[in-house]
């Protein structure tokens, strides 16, 4: 006979305790979810915010506890029909496995060519939803619960507390600026949690009649907060210069290896931090390539070692005013590529040794949110804000534009000119794309 499985109590520096319910622990103790003890929530982070070593595991815990805290929240609030709270129970368990698909270092390898990767990681997630061990864990949400959980990760799903998941007012984002902030011991994320979650409403959108989650007005000034901490999170701590180099660094030492078949994308999936690294230094050691000579004995090593890509060049929003940079130079792609190459070889250095660094994150004032004022209106707060209400989506573009920075990193100290830079990969604002 077998024993049911008792809830747990679990202690955390961010929220105190936090409790998991009997499907919570099952969910808890399979490899897919322990997994994630091993996966850095900051990727490279912690070699310049040493403290930064906490990982998908502690922050997925995280989530779990702020979407139960606001469920209660809601049903205490109360005044909306059943049919708003189908799907309930599905909730907490997106939550908690909203990033179980992440791959080694989190978010590093998505700036990868696509064709570099297998998918997402939202779209990997579906993969360990398929073994058996976490579908034995989920049985008690019935049999099509794997498949509608991940719809919720996916932002997919049509239950009306989806946008606890997966939206503007998510509580992912409201954990990890705080986590990120914490242990990275920085003070730009502070985000009135307890605000936002008081504040939170299942609301009808008057255009559709369907219920969603929404925020009265007196919470707006917490959601503004969130937004600004989340700026100034990107600028000092997930774009920082060093952070980027080792990101770069990181990235080149994986696609490189997928280059010369040294890896298979595939095997992209599964694989912890260490696990991964561990695995492409085995491989580099037992070929006898001239990538693999590059990666085994200095590329690896400099990553392990801290030597990072130094900044040959840095230009700022300011530098760029007029320019235009190209489409194709944002995100990796062949033709970035081949204009890195081509700095590496009239510097001096090896294929692969530049990389052209400007993170983008247009969604990072993203708003869709249903807000009902105080006269008990209700109505859709976008990208443009409402004036006297929420200001700061006005100034969004000129906030996003001074946190990214153009850098071009090189594996050994160069100097790169303005001039060598911005002729291949930019072009005046209002001319056609090269």
């Amino acid at each position: 006979m077998t024993t049911p499985t008792a809830g747990k109590l679990i202690r955390d520096p961010l929220w105190d305790t936090i409790h998991l319910d009997p499907t919570a622990v099952r969910i808890v103790d399979t490899a897919e979810f322990q997994r994630l003890r091993y996966i850095r929530q900051l990727g490279l982070a912690h070699l310049v915010y040493p403290g930064a070593t906490h990982t998908r595991f502690d922050h997925a815990l995280g989530v779990y506890h702020l979407t139960r805290t606001a469920l209660r929240h809601l049903r205490e609030r109360g005044g909306v029909p059943p049919e708003a709270w189908e799907g309930e129970e599905l909730i907490p368990y997106a939550a908690l496995l909203h990033d179980i698909g992440h791959y080694a270092y989190s978010h590093a390898l998505e700036e990868l060519e696509s064709e570099r990767l297998p998918a997402h990681h939202e779209d990997v997630s579906e993969r360990f939803f398929a073994s058996p061990a976490l579908r034995d864990a989920l049985a008690p949400l019935g049999l099509s619960a794997p498949d509608r959980l991940h719809e919720l990760i996916r932002g997919e799903s049509t239950i009306a507390l989806r946008g606890l998941v997966s939206g503007g007012l998510d509580l992912d984002k409201m954990e990890y600026l705080k986590r990120d902030a914490r242990f990275a011991g920085v003070p730009y994320g502070e985000v009135d949690v307890s605000r936002l979650l008081q504040g939170l409403q299942l609301l009808e959108d008057p255009e559709s009649g369907l219920f969603e989650i929404g925020v009265n007005e007196k919470a707006i000034a917490a959601l503004e907060s969130m937004l600004f901490a989340k700026y100034q999170m990107f600028r000092n701590v997930y774009w920082h210069h060093a952070v980027r180099a080792a990101t770069a660094l990181y990235k080149r030492i994986v696609e490189e290896s997928i280059r010369a078949g040294l890896i298979d994308p595939e095997e992209l999936i599964g694989p912890t931090d260490e696990e991964l690294l561990y695995e492409i230094g085995r491989r580099v050691q037992e070929d006898d390539g001239e990538v693999a000579e590059r990666i085994a004995t200095r590329w690896l090593p400099a990553l392990r070692h801290r030597r990072l890509p130094k900044r040959a060049l840095e230009l700022t929003a300011a530098d760029l005013r007029g320019r235009q940079v190209e489409d194709w130079a944002v995100g990796d792609s062949p033709w970035k590529r081949a204009v890195e190459d081509d700095l590496a070889s009239e510097l001096g250095l090896e294929s692969g040794e530049v990389v052209i660094d400007f993170p983008a994150k247009p969604a990072m004032f993203q708003l869709d949110v249903l807000v009902e004022r105080r006269d008990g209106v209700v109505q859709r707060l976008g990208i443009e804000g409402v004036e006297g209400m929420l200001d700061l989506p006005k100034v969004a573009q000129e906030l996003y534009s001074t946190a990214r920075v153009l850098r071009v990193f090189t594996f050994e100290r160069r100097e790169v000119s303005t001039e060598q830079v911005l002729e291949r990969i930019t072009r005046p604002v209002g001319t056609g794309s090269a």
